[in-house]
C-alpha cells in the first residue's frame, strides 16, 4: 500500500501506517506530520493552553504520555513532566516507569518533578488500598493521583496539567457512563476540565487518537515506553469496554471517533446543562485542598489505613 499524499505528488512511498477510519494510509513522514498536525489543531480548537505558560505532562513511562511529552516540546511548548512513583514492586513496574520518565526528560531535554508516594504517605499504593479496605487498587490510584497532580499544579504554577488519554480511553469511559446513565460524568466529559475553586486546569490532547496511532506515533519518533500494563490493572473494568468498542470498531471503522465526538458536540451540552447547579467546595479541614465534604476523599483514606494500623499494632 502506498502513501495517499505522496500519491498525489507523483511519488510511490511505502505506506506504514493504514488509518481505517479516515481512509488514509501514509509513510513515516506525513504520518507524522498528520500526527502533530492534528494534536496541535485540538489544542487550539479547544483553546486548552497558550504559548506563554508553562504545561505539566502527567507522564507515566507508557506510549501516550511520553509521546505527548515529546510532542509538545518538539512544537515549543514550555513543558514540566510530573511522574508520581507508586511504589509497585511486581515486574519492578515503577522503577521501570520512572527509568523511561528520566531518559526522555534528558531526550527533550526537559525537568522532570517525581513524586514517591511510598516516601510521603508511607506505603505502595497496593498497601493504602487494602489498609484502607478498597478492594480495587485502580479507584484508590486514581484518587491519589488526580489529588498529587493538582497540588503539584499549584505549587509549581501550571498553566494546565496534559494527560495523555486517548480515543480508546474516552469512548470506553463513555460507553460505561451511558450504559449507567450517570449524568453527573456525562456533563463532566470533555477534552478541557476548567480551572475552577483551587483546581487545576486538566487538558486531553490526544483524545481524538486510538492507541494504534499513537504506538505508531511513538515508535516512529522511537520512544522507548513500558509495553506491559499496570499489574494491578486485571481487575479493571475498562477493558471490557474497550473490548466491546474494539469489535464495533473491526465491523464499522470510525465508531469509536463518532461516538466521542457526537457525544460532545450533542449530547454533552445537554448533561451539562441538567448539572448546571453549581457544587459547592470547601477546604478539606485536614489537607486544605477543595472538597465537597468536611474532609476530601484522600484524606478519609489515609485515615482509615491509619486505623488499620492501630488495630495491627
Amino acid at each position: 500500500m502506498l502513501c495517499k499524499i505522496c500519491k498525489t505528488k507523483g511519488k510511490r512511498e511505502k505506506a506504514v501506517i493504514n488509518l481505517r477510519h479516515h481512509k488514509l494510509a501514509l509513510c513515516k513522514e506525513h504520518f507524522i506530520e498528520w500526527f502533530e498536525k492534528h494534536t496541535l489543531k485540538t489544542i487550539e480548537k479547544f483553546k486548552m493552553f497558550s504559548k506563554n505558560g508553562k504545561i505539566g505532562i502527567a507522564v507515566s513511562g507508557g506510549k501516550d504520555s511520553l509521546s505527548l511529552w515529546y510532542l509538545l516540546t518538539k512544537a515549543g511548548y514550555e513543558t514540566v513532566g510530573i511522574h508520581i512513583s507508586l511504589g509497585i514492586k511486581a515486574n519492578d513496574y515503577s522503577e521501570k516507569s520512572l527509568e523511561l520518565c528520566k531518559q526522555m526528560a534528558e531526550r527533550i531535554n526537559r525537568p522532570l518533578i517525581t513524586f514517591n508516594l511510598p516516601d510521603e504517605f508511607g506505603y505502595p499504593i497496593e498497601k493504602i488500598a487494602q489498609l484502607s479496605g478498597r478492594d480495587s487498587v485502580c479507584s484508590v490510584c486514581g484518587t491519589f493521583k488526580r489529588y498529587i497532580m493538582n497540588k503539584l499544579a499549584l505549587k509549581e504554577n501550571l498553566e494546565a496539567i496534559a494527560t495523555g488519554h486517548n480515543l480508546d480511553d474516552e469512548s470506553a469511559v463513555l460507553l460505561s457512563n451511558t450504559l449507567r446513565w450517570d449524568t453527573g460524568y456525562l456533563g463532566r466529559q470533555y477534552p478541557v476540565l476548567l480551572e475552577k475553586g483551587g483546581f487545576a486546569r486538566k487538558v486531553k490532547p490526544f483524545c481524538f487518537f486510538t492507541e494504534k496511532e499513537i504506538v505508531s506515533y511513538a515508535i516512529l519518533n522511537e520512544i522507548e515506553f513500558m509495553e506491559t500494563g499496570c499489574p494491578n490493572s486485571e481487575k479493571a473494568t475498562s477493558p471490557v469496554y474497550k473490548q466491546a468498542l474494539a469489535l464495533l470498531e473491526h465491523k464499522m471503522p470510525g465508531t469509536k471517533l463518532r461516538f466521542y465526538k457526537e457525544f460532545i458536540k450533542k449530547a454533552r451540552p445537554i448533561f451539562e446543562a441538567v448539572n448546571k447547579e453549581e457544587i459547592k467546595l470547601v477546604p478539606c479541614e485536614k489537607c486544605g485542598t477543595p472538597t465537597t465534604a468536611d474532609v476530601c476523599s484522600v484524606c478519609r483514606i489515609l485515615e482509615k489505613v491509619k486505623n488499620a494500623k492501630s488495630r495491627e499494632n
